[in-house]
């Protein structure tokens, strides 16, 4: 299986060669060569993957969003040609996975099961879904799309489906699965956890070199967490082992060919060696085509020519700066990605309060000092904006380098406090003192001051120092800050404008490599730290004052500002799950907004900042361990992060532009659209009656007596809307089935009110006076048959009523049923 995908630098290969559990080396021996064959056709760029079965890699997984099915079997099976609407099957379904589900075909009996997963007998006609009394809502709703997707593209929508829950509810449909597995006999198996590497395993990368010496191919680790891409030799190739989680082969560009070609070996063997099991996914990549999983496994990476990308990493010391880029505010609604790129949520317009949190309460700060930060303290500070006319807030949490752990634990209660009075709507942001994000600095309008120590309150336990030295940065309004420095030389910087404060005077010290407009906000800030009089000097032109009120003069840094290369960083998206006592995430690769799962609490990693995304349907305990599970993120991340990474935390339904613009085609109307698992279970009507289906066990024949409307139709109801569902339900008539929705002259039987499904020809592009009695003309598509519908429309009902309104009109007046 190969997928081409574009990039910012053109077009890249994914190779994936899948290997089944009962597949032969002799097999799988040929699946690698003809990979290698595809290889060289393909240019010798794709990257290459290694897939074993239950262990495919997240790239693998994101391309079947609706689930894999293992079948039993070998060639026979696998080349088996699959009828659409064949009901000769028995079959039992083993489903696994929340995000990534894979469903493994296993014995036919009651010892296959457990207490924890979901599991289907497909009997052809009829669609027996099983939950485990342990198993979460999301793994049921995972089941059911998968039981929905069989019965609408292999069964062409007339399968019926059946939900147990609770098997005491549901004495029909365990009948029918008695009939066919037999009386059980026993307790069921208790739950098996998901095999799941956690973050310690995959944060601990260790880094070899791979070369021939004297005709012997010599493996050496050369380096371990954080990596390096210096480490990278283009002549040679590398072997990263991400703690056995996952193997990656670098291959240099001007490495031999015999060495490019036994890649795939010398990884396979590496792993035999370490004593990881088979199933270890492999991937191999090219030099200058890395895939983004393996790029971020580097504390740093960046391209040839490219100014832009993996996350701006600022450690004490670190002289250069990136060059403040002027955009225009005003697209930003129009272009969410530009909002995400910026990581703006508007244009800073709106309105702001401020509390300091003293005796582990909130007091108001005089609006005389807004943007003014002690790093004794921890302040709230709440941004209200209008947006589609209504308020939209943003809470910061700021927390002062020096703050005691009790204001930092206070600030973060009052914070839930503070969003509960504004109807739990507020986005949530941590920020750490000196790692401000860009929308802090800009709804302070250049006026953002940060204090190394000390404390903004009245009752003062020490004197402010008489000497200080602030480094000021930015452009404009919306980039400014000054942030205090220690008053010394040595923290100068020729790029920069610095403020040193004295008992007598204000220097403005002008760095040879600072700008006029630098120059110009650092004079605005000065008003701000010193009410003195300003003596605005040069680099190399200062007073011997100056020197003396710094301590003297020594080195500094003066080396020319540059632009800082950085990569771009893909976005990733992760579910959350604390199970098992260790943080565990499961990555959404490919993501869109239908990932972001209700039941669920969602990472979504931009390097900048760590979003946590809250569904309205996770668990307390998921909610209030958020913050400190982001945190952990960071702290085991193999590329090194930094820990004072902004952590936002927002809500379902109330997602600023700065979040919405990283998915793309996002609906801000969805969350009232979908469908909860109740509401899709609900949606596939009452299945009471099934249980009057009688099984020949001997040539799975499933034949019905006759049901009542409501039970036949229930593969219609499971893909319908709730009004078609209730349109349904209107109906008096009992006694007809599928089958018999058509007279012997192909034309529709209708029950005696009017009610029931038509054939095309009856309903498209006809006017209102053309229809037939009691059909209403605003829902023509309700009266088709699923097979109609779906010939039709090119999708089950259920996927139909799912979009939005707009879309359902454009595709009726195209398909003449408008």
């Amino acid at each position: 299986l190969f997928q081409t995908k574009r990039t910012s630098r053109g077009s890249a290969v994914d190779l994936h060669y899948w290997i089944g559990k009962d597949s032969s080396q002799d097999e799988q021996g040929a699946a690698a060569l003809y990979v290698t064959q595809l290889d060289s056709a393909l240019g010798g760029n794709p990257v290459q993957h290694r897939e074993v079965q239950g262990h495919e890699s997240e790239t693998f997984q994101s391309y079947f969003r609706n689930g894999i099915i293992y079948k039993k079997g070998g060639v026979a099976s696998g080349f088996k040609h699959v009828e659409t609407n064949m009901y000769n099957i028995k079959r039992l379904l083993h489903v696994k996975g929340k995000k990534h589900v894979s469903a493994t075909e296993v014995a036919l009996s009651w010892d296959s099961f457990n207490k924890g997963d979901v599991f289907l007998l497909d009997l052809g006609k009829v669609l027996i879904q099983w939950n485990g009394p342990s198993c979460s809502i999301a793994e049921k709703s995972r089941g059911l799309a998968l039981a929905r997707s069989i019965r609408d593209s292999e069964r062409g929508g007339r399968a019926q489906i059946g939900i147990i829950d609770n098997e005491k509810d549901s004495p029909d449909l365990m009948q029918i699965m008695k009939m066919v597995l037999g009386e059980r006999r026993g307790e069921l198996r208790d739950a098996t956890p998901d095999a799941k590497a956690d973050e310690l395993q995959k944060a601990n990368v260790r880094l070899y070199h791979v070369y021939e010496k004297d005709h012997d191919l010599v493996v050496q680790e050369i380096a371990t967490r954080p990596l390096t891409q210096d480490l990278l030799q283009h002549e040679d190739c590398y072997i990263l082992d991400q703690g056995g989680f996952k193997i990656y082969v670098w291959r240099g560009k001007t490495s031999s060919p015999e060495e490019k070609k036994a890649a795939f070996t010398r990884a396979v063997g590496f792993i035999q060696a370490k004593g990881y099991p088979s199933s270890t996914n492999i991937e191999v990549i090219n030099d200058g085509a890395e895939s983004a999983m393996f790029k971020q496994l580097f504390q740093r990476w960046t391209e040839k020519n490219e100014t832009q990308g993996l996350g701006k990493v600022y450690t004490t010391g670190k002289i250069a700066k990136v060059e403040q880029v002027k955009f225009d505010t005003t697209q930003l609604h129009a272009r969410p990605e530009l909002a995400a790129e910026q990581r703006m949520v508007d244009d800073a317009s709106g309105e702001i309060e401020v509390w300091r949190i003293e005796d582990l309460e909130m007091q108001p700060v005089n609006p005389k000092t807004y943007g003014q930060f002690y790093g004794g303290d921890c302040y709230l500070v709440l941004y209200t904006y209008l947006r589609s006319g209504r308020p939209h807030y943003v809470l910061y949490m700021w927390q002062g380098r020096h703050a005691s752990v009790d204001e930092i634990t206070a600030c973060a209660l009052n914070a839930i406090e503070l969003d509960k009075k504004h109807g739990d709507e507020a986005v949530q942001v941590r920020v750490t003192m000196g790692k401000e994000p860009a929308h802090f600095l800009a709804i302070f309008k250049g006026k953002l001051v940060i204090y190394e120590g000390g404390t903004s309150r009245a009752q003062k336990s020490t004197p402010e120092p008489a000497i200080r030295l602030f480094q000021v940065r930015g452009t404009d309004e919306l980039n400014t800050k000054a942030t205090e420095v220690p008053a010394r030389a040595s923290s100068l910087n020729s790029n920069d404008v610095f403020l040193l404060t004295t008992s007598q005077v204000c220097y403005l010290w002008c760095g040879k490599g600072c700008s006029g407009d630098e120059r110009e906000m650092a004079k605005m800030v000065a008003d701000i730290v010193s009410k003195r009089d300003k003596h605005t000097i040069l680099e190399g032109q200062e007073p011997a004052e100056f020197w003396e009120a710094l301590g003297g003069k020594a080195p500094y840094a003066s080396e020319k500002r540059f632009q800082e290369q950085i990569t771009h960083y893909q976005p990733r998206l992760f579910e959350c799950s604390n199970q098992t006592g260790r943080f565990i995430m499961t990555e959404v690769v490919g993501f869109c907004q239908e990932d972001l799962d209700e039941d669920d609490v969602m990472l979504l990693d931009t390097w900048e900042e760590i979003f946590l995304w809250v569904g309205k349907g996770s668990n307390t305990c998921e909610r209030n361990e958020a913050i400190a599970s982001a945190k952990e993120y960071l702290k085991t991340h193999p590329a090194g992060r930094d820990l004072a990474t902004p952590i936002i935390l927002v809500k379902q339904g109330y997602e600023p532009l700065n979040f919405t613009g990283w998915f793309t085609a996002w609906d801000p109307y969805k969350w009232s659209d979908g469908k909860s698992y109740e509401e899709m279970k609900n949606s596939l009507g009452d299945v009471s009656a099934i249980s009057e289906i009688k099984v020949d066990l001997n040539n799975i024949n499933l034949n019905k007596r006759t049901l009542s409307m409501t039970n036949v139709t229930s593969s219609s109801m499971a893909s319908a809307s709730p009004q078609y569902k209730s349109h349904l339900n209107h109906s008096n008539s009992n006694s007809y089935s599928n089958s018999s929705n058509y007279n012997s002259n192909g034309s529709p039987s209708l029950v005696p009110n009017g009610e029931g499904f038509y054939s095309r020809e009856v309903l498209m592009n006809k006017t209102v006076d053309e229809l037939p009695e009691g059909v209403d003309p605003t829902k023509k598509e309700w009266y088709l048959s699923d097979a109609d519908f779906h010939d039709i429309f090119g999708k089950s009902k259920d996927e139909f009523y799912q979009m939005p309104k707009w879309k359902q009109q454009n595709e009726k007046k195209q398909c003449g049923l408008f």
